[in-house]
């Protein structure tokens, strides 16, 4: 230290206590995310029964072959491998999947929430089952755009030209993490036609 000025010594000191600063947020930020895990209990693989979610709602799985999901009113099939994590302090469950691109996607949008969001966006009345409005939790993606959405399919009254009648069939996709609709589609016609709200 002998050589340093006064100069370069308090560029070293700097330099030291950047690092000092970096070193300690990044030790901060383990600890916040190691503790946010920390009232969750074993993730396990879904079973049949009813689970209660973070924000109270209610949600019952039944498996009979295949995933069925019922949230409020409505019921959603599911081909994925749903997981659940129970936080032991408030009795909630989180549910989640692996995806094929190995990713871990949790569900926080529970179906009665997405089923809204994809009447608004289709301008739909309801989604019943019985009326050929289905809700299917699925993968659908490549690579590292893989995410597990709900994908909500309905046939809807339209008037072609405003005067021939025709159904339409509808389907958009609402991301099972973020809430956000993903796609919409409908036939190539629908410009020309005029939607019931049915």
């Amino acid at each position: 230290m002998k050589g340093l000025k006064g100069g370069e010594m308090r560029k070293i000191f700097l330099l030291f206590a950047v690092f000092l600063m970096a070193i300690s947020l990044v030790l901060a930020v383990e600890d916040v995310s190691a503790n946010s895990r920390e009232n969750f209990g074993k993730e396990v693989s879904a079973s049949s029964g009813n689970y209660t979610t973070h924000d109270g709602e209610s949600v019952e799985i039944q498996r009979n072959g295949e995933l069925k999901i019922h949230s409020g009113d409505i019921e959603v099939n599911s081909s994925l491998e749903i997981t659940t994590e129970k936080n032991e302090s408030d009795n909630s469950t989180k549910f989640a999947t692996n995806l094929s691109n190995g990713r871990h996607a949790e569900i926080k949008i529970m179906p009665s929430t997405a089923s809204a969001t994809a009447i608004a966006r289709l301008k739909l009345v309801n989604c019943i089952a019985s009326e050929g409005c289905t809700i299917e939790l699925k993968e659908v993606g490549s690579q590292n755009q893989t995410k597990a959405v709900y994908e909500v399919k309905a046939q809807k009254n339209s008037k072609v030209l405003g005067v021939f009648n025709a159904k339409m069939d509808v389907q958009t996709q609402v991301d099972a993490e973020t809430g956000d609709v993903v796609q919409t589609k409908k036939p190539w016609w629908a410009f020309l036609a005029v939607e019931s709200n049915q």
